[in-house]
């Protein structure tokens, strides 16, 4: 018999767990989201945004429930394997693995061409792309192996940069923006942007954490998800607001050229206003940006690999670990220039969708031993993520372009 798990015991900060959440989901994704928005317009891309907040945030809640029905210590892995057995615990694998690769290839493609723009910009030097992906990898494949607690440091330094130059880009970009770009709608485009938008709110995999830091306080618990995840969708749309007004969507230097080319908003946005203060702290922004998302999937893929592999975080090991973790999505950045935005969509369309949309719906199906009321609900978050699903296959394999 499954027996649910509340413990009455106040442990954990509700604060810190709201940003724990919020963390998890503000990052490099933002370089795209106005990129693969953009051509739907503004109020379009509002509607998807909320769409996006509404089905992870459900999901979340959902991923949430199973972990505390089946007890409140436990991976993600494990629940898996609880609910779904041992086919959805190798699946929970490989998807993990993918989704980790997707998003580092994706982090790995863009530092070079945000490196690069840096150099010229700032010191006049000029390096191609692969250059500043190679020096980036290189640079920060040696912080992650002094060890996590150093990277925990410079991961505040650079959150809170982060944060500041987030806050400047917004008040100086709100001085430039022109209205008409924002009256601009195209619904059909703003919906093949939802595989991106998905990624952008995927705080699922510190759900099992978040389980240990409240001691399965349910309350507590649904008040950290619901708090933080909505804070990077006021996040986002500020942040639409403002790269939406400044950038057009044609010409060269657009939005539409952006995502054809596998380009971060920055790199758009330093197309239209050139050399100045909103171009340079845009480009403090992103690197920031991809730093701190690089870092934290890296750390979070060698203790998975060291996890699945059996193998300790020690020495020469350590250094093999970190190798697997970066090796692979370096060659692919390297063959596939460009593939920034089209990582993002995979990781979001494929990986994301299964593993924190379908995955934790079948296991509430299978928990909440099939009860009709519950099925109806369960049913039509399926449908959605089938639905994503098969929109960003549909978007791969060419049948849905923009």
């Amino acid at each position: 018999m499954v027996v649910a798990i509340q413990s009455q015991t106040k442990e954990g900060s509700v604060f810190g767990g709201v940003l724990l959440v919020a963390g998890s989901c503000i990052g490099a994704g933002m370089l795209a989201l106005p990129v693969v928005t953009g051509i739907g317009g503004f109020v379009p891309s509002c509607i998807m945004f909320l769409l996006a907040w509404l089905f992870m945030t459900t999901t979340g809640l959902l991923l949430l429930e199973a972990n505390l029905t089946l007890g409140h210590n436990l991976s993600l892995i494990s629940i898996a394997e609880k609910t779904l057995g041992k086919i959805g615990k190798a699946l929970c694998w490989i998807l993990f693995i993918f989704l980790f690769y997707s998003l580092n290839i994706a982090y790995i493609d863009a530092s070079g061409s945000i490196l690069k723009d840096i150099l010229a910009d700032l010191f006049d030097i000029q390096i191609a792309s692969w250059v500043g992906s190679t020096l980036f990898t290189l640079t920060f494949g040696i912080v992650i192996f002094i060890g996590t607690q150093h990277v925990d440091y410079l991961n505040r330094l650079l959150m809170l940069g982060l944060t500041l130059a987030y806050c400047v880009l917004v008040i100086l970009g709100s001085l430039h923006i022109n209205s008409t770009y924002l009256l601009i709608h195209h619904m059909k485009y703003a919906v093949l942007a939802l595989p991106v938008l998905i990624i952008s709110f995927g705080f699922h995999n510190m759900v099992p954490s978040l389980a240990m830091y409240f001691k399965g306080d349910r309350s507590r618990l649904r008040l950290a998800v619901l708090i933080g995840s909505s804070i990077p969708l006021v996040v986002y749309l500020i942040w639409e607001a403002v790269m939406l007004g400044i950038i057009p969507i044609e010409g060269r230097e657009g939005l539409h050229y952006a995502l054809n080319h596998g380009q971060a908003a920055t790199e758009a946005l330093r197309s239209v206003v050139g050399h100045s203060w909103i171009n340079a702290v845009a480009q403090l922004f992103a690197l920031f940006a991809i730093v701190t998302s690089f870092l934290a999937q890296s750390l979070s893929l060698v203790d998975f690999l060291a996890d699945g592999l059996k193998v300790t975080k020690v020495g020469m090991k350590r250094v093999g670990l970190i190798l697997l973790t970066l090796i692979p999505p370096f060659i692919f950045a390297f063959l596939f220039p460009g593939i920034f935005i089209r990582a993002l969509g995979l990781a979001g369309g494929f990986s994301a969708v299964i593993l924190f949309g379908i995955m934790p719906a079948l296991m509430i199906w299978i928990l909440k031993k099939r009860r009709v009321g519950t099925s109806l609900f369960l049913g039509l978050v399926l449908l959605v993520a089938v639905a994503i699903f098969f929109l960003e296959l549909m978007q791969e394999l060419g049948v849905l372009q923009r």
